[in-house]
């Protein structure tokens, strides 16, 4: 990559994070900006996407290259299984703890006995995010 795409990337990607901060800011003292703010949020990160995307398959020849030519769709595939099992398993723990938090949350402020028992069950919603991570480390280990 050169320099001039890196500043480019580096830009939109500072811009997505401060320009939808800034509405949103805007958008607390008016009390109606925040479809703008979302909206905002939303252009910027599906732009630079667009822009990485693009990057990325103008250069495809130079990354064999540099790669030895030996990175083929197989190594591709596997890092993106990788990603895919470390932040679908974390988005689905993230919701079985909301769920699982909450209802112990109402449990405990009923009866504090049960505190360890509910604590159980938040505990093994969190396991499903660390076994994502652990399937990660394994398809990583295999390329």
């Amino acid at each position: 990559m050169t320099v001039l795409t890196q500043i480019v990337l580096a830009a939109a990607l500072v811009l997505s994070i401060i320009l939808p901060f800034g509405y949103y800011l805007i958008g607390q003292k008016n009390r109606g900006r925040y479809k703008t703010a979302l909206g905002v949020n939303a252009f910027f990160f599906f732009g630079t996407m667009l822009v990485a995307i693009a990057v990325m398959f103008a250069g495809g020849s130079s990354v064999k290259a540099a790669a030895g030519g030996d990175a083929g769709l197989a190594t591709g595939m596997g890092y993106l299984a990788a990603a895919l099992v470390t932040g679908l398993s974390c988005i689905g723990g993230g919701i079985a703890v909301a769920s699982a938090a909450s209802a112990a949350l109402g449990a405990i402020s009923e009866d504090q006995s049960i505190l360890g028992k509910s604590l159980i069950f938040v505990g093994l919603a969190e396991g499903v995010a660390l076994y994502g991570l652990i399937i990660s480390f394994m398809i990583l280990g295999q390329l």
